[in-house]
């Protein structure tokens, strides 16, 4: 398999091309020959203009690189190795939703070979690759797993908007389902991967091993989440507590905030299904989960309760909230956790602006319901520094302070700018 990819004689496809799958396939695409598949037109030509639509990648990261991008799925018939890399949500009731992973399996197995090796790398509870998708595989295809076909799993690991972490730059778990497979994934993986692969032993423990790294950051927070309460009604600066804590060598450096996103406030999902599945509930997880699903209502309510004390009329005040992507310096809006504050805060009739220098309008408008404002206007009663785009950071937020009302204050919910409390008014987790 190795020798006819560097060959070119056969190519690697990856299926889905969004923040996870695009970084692959063109780190791929410098030593093999990729098709670069998404059922999104409007995306493919977008990457074949070598633009990415999820404002991660520049230009010329799709430069030299040979790669074919398409949306019709007839062209991964040409593909021998290929990576499955979509999107695995939860739905309004915090149960997965599998419907993208399982079209992505059927779109797979109508086009899978004598041969061919399916590697999946979106984030699933342990045996589902083997239980949901796999099953999918051999109905379309009409193939044998283990026979005529091998599959494995391989979890992505990418953080969006760290330009250090890069997917290169991090140690890559791969998995088959059997030594075979596990060898070829890893071999292949090896090419574009510098820091090395760690074979796990089964499919089944690099479902988990993933599925249990946003699990523990999650948990973290969440108790970061619960101190930051504690120490507000003892009034205790948290950022404070935590560089002195923080000088003892093994504490953890977890700071509080709201948890949003398509990873650590989803993934945990995943594993307390599996796990009530199982007969068990898992009560820390899930109490964690509940702590930091709600610090948008706390920190909303924490706000109203700043401007009762300035004895501000509620129905009158306006509030501009800098940020509303899920983190900082990245477009992805999906699952923010600051749409929680914004909607609490208009409940009450309070007037809500919001700018994000990175986050477009119209896809807001779309997914939330509401505009994005292109500067501040007008006098605001408190300010919500949400998101500490660097935009934000490098202008000191003098260019927005200065439109704080006489009593108005900044609520800094990342502690960006607490040596400023004691010149404002001023309020953070």
């Amino acid at each position: 398999m190795l020798e006819s990819l560097r060959n070119k004689e056969n190519q690697i496809g990856v299926v889905g091309l969004g923040y996870v799958g695009l970084p692959i396939a063109l780190e791929f695409a410098k030593k093999f020959k990729v098709v670069g598949f998404d059922i999104n037109t409007d995306r493919v030509d977008l990457m074949k203009n070598g633009i990415d639509p999820s404002n991660e990648l520049e230009k010329e990261e799709f430069e030299e690189k040979d790669i074919t991008f398409t949306d019709d799925p007839k062209v991964l018939e040409q593909c021998s190795f290929i990576v499955v890399a979509v999107p695995t949500p939860i739905d309004k009731h915090y149960q997965p939703n599998l419907s993208p992973l399982l079209k992505a399996s059927q779109t797979v197995g109508s086009i899978l070979k004598k041969g061919d090796i399916v590697v999946y790398e979106s984030t699933v509870y342990p045996g589902c690759t083997e239980e949901d998708c796999l099953p999918i595989l051999e109905s379309l295809s009409g193939l044998n797993a283990g026979v005529d076909f091998k599959i494995g799993y391989s979890p992505e690991r990418i953080n969006p908007g760290d330009k250090e972490h890069t997917l290169t730059k991090i140690t890559k778990v791969t998995s088959g389902m059997d030594q075979d497979s596990s060898d070829i994934i890893a071999s292949v993986y090896r090419e574009i991967i510098e820091a090395g692969i760690y074979q796990a032993s089964s499919i089944k423990v690099a479902e988990a091993a993933k599925v249990i790294e946003n699990t523990q950051r999650d948990l973290n927070i969440a108790l970061m989440n619960e101190l930051s309460m504690i120490f507000d009604k003892l009034d205790i600066n948290t950022y404070e507590v935590l560089e002195a804590a923080g000088t003892k060598w093994n504490f953890l450096k977890f700071k509080p905030g709201l948890v949003g996103g398509h990873c650590i406030g989803v993934d945990p999902y995943y594993l307390t299904y599996k796990a009530q599945e199982e007969g068990m509930v898992p009560k820390v997880i899930l109490s964690g989960r509940n702590t930091n699903d709600g610090m948008g209502a706390y920190v909303a309510k924490r706000t109203i309760q700043k401007l009762v004390g300035n004895r501000v009329d509620i129905s009158k005040s306006r509030i501009l909230v800098l940020g509303t992507t899920f983190k900082e310096n990245v477009s992805d809006i999906r699952n923010s956790k600051v749409v929680d504050v914004i909607n609490e805060l208009k409940d009450f009739s309070i007037g809500v602006e919001v700018l994000d220098p990175h986050a477009d309008s119209d896809e807001v408008n779309g997914e939330y319901g509401y505009e994005l404002v292109r500067e501040p206007s007008g006098e605001y009663d408190a300010i919500i520094l949400a998101v500490i785009h660097n935009e934000f950071l490098n202008s000191g937020l003098e260019n927005y302070l200065k439109f704080l009302s006489k009593n108005g204050f900044l609520v800094d919910l990342k502690g960006a700018f607490k040596e400023k409390q004691s010149e404002l008014n001023y309020w953070s987790l």
